[in-house]
């Protein structure tokens, strides 16, 4: 199936659309400003069909995807034939939101063959979300791929049916980032004696920075990067200022993208949206009524020249993909634009990702509950100029 949408016909959703800090809110089409766009379109073509909620994915360095599935699968898709090889199952605990999340690879893929896994399991009869270290062996030989022995970084992340996190990514810094959702206890979320509600930041093995924002916390508080956010479903770098940016669920309003700044608070339960409190970080973007923002990157490649350095990302509720254009070019400080395409052109959408070609890749989530599965759901979806 393919999908063509014209770049110079893009239309806001119905959400009302907040910048931070402005302490005003409008319609959206009065809140952004205009800009040109280039004069071509954009083409989605289907490239992998038959999955089950897909929760992450990722390219190595062949160009095959790797692919986490809520219900603890790992495969690898080959992009030119659409083929799908399982690569190992871990056991999790698949209930509601939780399952298997986030992965990252290691920054030093293939020589260092691991991958970092957030997932849900079952710990003394309860819920509890894990960080854990798997090699995948079989790269670059013969063999087929398949995990190795699981080594533990991390346990007893609160979890729960909702709010269960959980993005995983390694940063410029060569640290791992790891969202936590506040599990459905919003209490849990500012304090400092909880997991929940977090963006956690650990070495490779699993360890605090020892000059991190809370540092002289006992382990594994010291782990704590940020406070205060109800369950942050997407996290991606600025290429040129290395900042980390979450896209973050709100209750029925105020769905945010948050700037992180080391040992800030941004305000769950108590604050949400733009509230100017002493001590409480605003968000730089916020969207009355919902759209549930999900996976998110910043678009480098030159594929995609009208996407070039914006704020990229999909969403489950209002079913489409959002482009922040950031108001300066070396930093995302403030938005100058926002942009809606494919609006309900595939369902929900979870999973997003920059391919080695410079196209977008975006993985849909309509078996998970809340969507209506098409024939080939859940898919994979190539974006790239038409």
């Amino acid at each position: 199936m393919t999908v063509r949408v014209g770049l110079s016909a893009l239309a806001l959703g119905g959400a009302l659309f907040v910048l931070g800090g402005c302490g005003e809110s409008s319609a959206p089409s009065s809140t952004v400003t205009s800009t040109a766009v280039p004069p071509y379109s954009l083409r989605a073509t289907t490239v992998v069909e038959g999955l089950r909620v897909p929760w992450e994915m990722r390219f190595l360095p062949d160009g095959r995807l790797l692919v986490t599935e809520r219900g603890g699968r790992l495969v690898v898709a080959e992009m030119d034939t659409g083929a799908v090889t399982e690569v190992g199952v871990i056991d999790v605990l698949a209930r509601g939101e939780g399952g298997l999340m986030g992965f990252a690879l290691d920054p030093d893929f293939p020589d260092a063959p691991y991958l970092y896994v957030s997932f849900t399991h079952e710990q003394q009869g309860e819920p509890a979300n894990r960080v854990s270290r798997f090699e995948l062996s079989g790269y670059g030989t013969a063999a087929a791929l398949s995990l190795g022995e699981e080594e533990v970084l991390l346990d007893g992340v609160p979890a729960g049916r909702i709010h269960d996190g959980s993005r995983v990514a390694f940063g410029p810094d060569g640290y791992l980032w790891v969202t936590t959702g506040d599990a459905g206890d919003e209490g849990l979320a500012r304090r400092l004696d909880s997991l929940a509600g977090k963006v956690l930041r650990m070495d490779r093995e699993g360890r605090p920075d020892p000059a991190g924002p809370f540092s002289q916390l006992a382990y594994p508080y010291s782990l704590i990067y940020t406070l205060g956010h109800r369950n942050a479903q997407g996290l991606a770098f600025h290429p040129g200022t290395a900042r980390a940016y979450v896209t973050e669920h709100g209750p029925s309003d105020n769905d945010e993208v948050n700037a992180l700044l080391a040992g800030a608070d941004y305000g769950w339960p108590d604050f949400r949206g733009v509230a100017a409190a002493p001590d409480v970080i605003d968000p730089l973007a916020s969207w009355t009524p919902t759209i549930a923002p999900a996976g998110a990157l910043f678009y480098e490649g030159g594929r995609l020249p009208g996407l070039k350095g914006s704020f990229v990302f999909v969403t489950l509720k209002e079913r489409d993909v959002r482009v922040l254009t950031p108001s300066a070019a070396d930093d995302f400080t403030a938005v100058a634009e926002e942009r809606v395409l494919f609006d309900e052109e595939f369902g929900r959408l979870r999973a997003i990702a920059e391919g080695p070609d410079g196209a977008l890749y975006l993985g849909t989530s309509n078996h998970d509950g809340r969507g209506d599965a098409a024939e080939g759901d859940d898919r994979i979806i190539r974006v790239d100029a038409g």
